[in-house]
């Protein structure tokens, strides 16, 4: 089997280009398989961004997206996998647990974007006027809510872990011991990581989450999966042979693959230098 595509977002939320776009992308870049994912945040926040980025809490919106993707995905060339980006609150994870029953989704991508109501990846801006220790808390918060994103049960694969550095912030203390302990619920939640490759293209230049952070999963046995973080057509499997390596270099021989919300395995590919990397 080839490679796939599920962390992917079109003008739903985010992203900057149709679904049709979206697939058709996909079927160029001969990918197994192609899923749609875009944002839904049910913000506890009145004052929260995420209605500018996100579907609609109301949920309305939410299945007109998927109903759009089923549509398309009839005449697709490639398998259509529907999913959705989650974001985890303490404040609203039941809600966001009754509307995901609802959905007949395929798999669904738990994120943290926000440490309470800090965006943690909206802009350097948010970032520069902390002091140091008001980055180390916010790091901090942000493997707390990992490790509590785990424990919900909610979600399928977890999202671009690491988000924190990507505008090269770094905590000022050592935060294994946080880090540890989310790692730790991953893998006991039987969780799929992904090696999220839109690192690479952020100022922290690393994929999410890094190569240290990627062996100690695997040591954990945490499964993997390879994602873009697409947001527009040219990028549904960018950097994905580099992303391949850094997999094998980790120690993973399989991937994990999601339909119905059920797991399978299948092995990484082999790819050459440049195959479906979009750098």
């Amino acid at each position: 089997m080839g490679f796939v595509s599920y962390h992917c977002h079109s003008v739903w939320s985010d992203g900057r280009a149709s679904i049709e776009a979206m697939v058709a992308a996909a079927e160029t870049a001969a990918l197994a398989e192609f899923g749609l994912s875009d944002h839904l945040v049910l913000t506890p926040y009145d004052d929260s961004n995420a209605l500018e980025w996100s579907m609609p809490r109301n949920g309305r919106e939410v299945r007109d997206c998927l109903d759009s993707l089923r549509r398309v995905s009839e005449g697709a060339a490639l398998p259509v996998r529907v999913g959705v980006e989650a974001d985890y609150f303490p404040e609203t994870w039941r809600e966001l647990g009754r509307l995901l029953d609802d959905l007949d989704l395929d798999f669904v991508i738990g994120s943290v974007h926000y440490a309470d109501r800090f965006p943690i990846d909206c802009s350097a801006r948010f970032w520069a006027p902390l002091s140091g220790e008001q980055v180390t808390a916010v790091h901090r918060l942000y493997w707390q809510r990992v490790r509590e994103l785990a424990e919900c049960g909610l979600f399928d694969i977890v999202g671009h872990l690491d988000l924190p550095k990507k505008f090269g912030y770094a905590p000022e203390t050592d935060l294994s011991a946080s880090v540890d302990a989310a790692l730790d619920a991953v893998a006991a939640s039987g969780m799929t990581m992904e090696l999220n490759t839109a690192g690479w293209d952020k100022p922290c230049a690393e994929a999410y989450p890094s190569i240290g952070l990627l062996r100690a999963a695997c040591a954990r046995g945490i499964p993997v999966l390879l994602s873009a973080d697409a947001h527009a057509p040219g990028e549904v499997a960018r950097h994905y042979a580099r992303g391949a390596a850094w997999l094998r270099q980790a120690g993973y021989t399989e991937m994990r693959v999601f339909r119905n919300r059920v797991a399978s395995t299948v092995r990484i590919p082999d790819v050459g230098k440049d195959d479906h990397d979009a750098s």
